[in-house]
């Protein structure tokens, strides 16, 4: 178990505070986090790249609420929220194996005017968010997700994050599917990976931030 202490000599008398406290809004189980150990791997000429979903902030809630709304309006059905699963396009399927791609294709449509609607039921990860406050006036720090825009920047304004990342890579694709979203942000900074760390939820994601060049120990797992 590990309480958070001061990571540098000057750093903001709120990580004195067990973690517990500061990640008591981002969900329910309270995870922790070792800053010590993410203070050291971080130098002033480390680049940092902050996912948006399930790092910065928890936005499964919100997105089950978009879509069992959508689904009462369309079919007249509802799901049952799951805290340790993110309700997808793929579970929907399952979910509902008859669907059509046209009806998928319309609750997913409804769904994302939805969104809107649940931005307030969004966790901040408020741990990740002094992390974030304290490293973007001494590193270059980037947002690497793949959130589409329209979201993420519904997101960020509602947290008034927009202003803390030098530029933000979004979402985007290459005929019909989701690129490196790593690789990508590297090319276009023309950066070296090495110098790169990665704060980031997803293991899928973190295979792509090693094939990118990120050495293993640059990535900092949030789960």
């Amino acid at each position: 178990m590990c309480t958070a202490t001061r990571i540098h000599n000057n750093w903001k008398d709120i990580f004195i505070a067990n973690i517990y406290e500061l990640n008591d809004s981002f969900n329910d189980d309270k995870k922790k986090y070792d800053m010590n150990e993410i203070a050291r791997k971080i130098k002033k000429g480390n680049i940092l790249f902050f996912d948006l979903d399930g790092t910065l902030v928890e936005t499964n809630y919100a997105n089950f609420l978009a879509y069992n709304k959508a689904l009462k309006l369309l079919l007249n059905k509802s799901i049952i929220y799951n805290p340790q699963e993110r309700f997808t396009r793929e579970k929907l399927s399952l979910t509902f194996p008859a669907l059509t791609r046209e009806e998928i294709k319309n609750i997913i449509e409804k769904k994302e005017i939805f969104y809107e609607d649940y931005v307030r039921e969004i966790k901040l990860n408020t741990a990740m968010y002094h992390i974030l406050n304290y490293y973007h006036t001494t590193n270059r720090i980037f947002l690497v997700t793949n959130c589409r825009k329209d979201r993420a920047l519904k997101i960020l304004q509602h947290y008034n994050l927009y202003g803390k990342f030098e530029k933000i890579f979004y979402q985007k694709c290459d005929n019909g599917k989701m690129i490196n979203k790593f690789k990508h942000a590297i090319s276009y900074l023309n950066i070296i990976p090495e110098t790169v760390i990665v704060f980031e939820n997803e293991q899928s994601e973190i295979m792509n931030a090693v094939d990118a060049g990120i050495p293993e120990e640059n990535i900092i797992l949030i789960n």
